[in-house]
């Protein structure tokens, strides 16, 4: 007699049909290659591209409000950073008001990148668009930005892995 615990291969349908988590992750990563692809002209992934945009502001971010945009923690952050600094793309120098911190800036170089990859990232966005049904992507996003909501993600930063519906580990980012 076996000690083994089994389980019914109709919960692993059951699963794998009903699983949120598993099936944004699949969009996630198809949304990512296809965007990856696009601006890859532009010399940017859909990442870098997403984290130069949130630094297009007036006056430089601290860190901390653009790591919770992003939904990553600081140190992902800076991770992410690195790149972009020794492309010359971004500046990252000390707050003046609080000499811990740091702001976040484009450079001019880095400016001209993003502009020469926004009118990819649009066309991209646009046919992406055009696929969905009339509607569902302003419906998806409404969507997506309650389920952040719910899980804590909007207006702060991931800090520690949280438990998934399906009691796995779920991604910070």
């Amino acid at each position: 007699m076996s000690n083994s615990i089994e389980i019914p291969f109709s919960t692993t349908l059951m699963v794998r049909d009903t699983c949120l988590c598993l099936h944004v992750q699949r969009a996630a990563r198809a949304l990512a290659r296809l965007f990856d692809d696009a601006l890859r002209p532009a010399g940017l992934t859909n990442g870098q591209f997403s984290l130069m945009m949130s630094l297009n502001r007036p006056e430089p971010p601290p860190m901390g409000p653009v790591a919770a945009l992003l939904a990553m923690d600081q140190t992902t952050l800076t991770a992410a950073l690195k790149p972009l600094q020794r492309q010359g793309w971004v500046k990252v120098m000390e707050n003046p008001r609080d000499r811990r911190g740091r702001l976040l800036s484009l450079t001019t170089e880095g400016k001209a990148v993003l502009a020469r990859a926004l009118p990819i990232w649009e066309s991209t966005h646009a046919a992406l668009d055009g696929r969905l049904s009339d509607g569902s992507s302003a419906r998806l996003r409404q969507d997506l930005q309650a389920l952040s909501s719910m899980t804590g993600e909007t207006g702060k930063s991931a800090r520690s892995p949280r438990r998934s519906s399906h009691g796995g580990e779920a991604a910070a980012e």
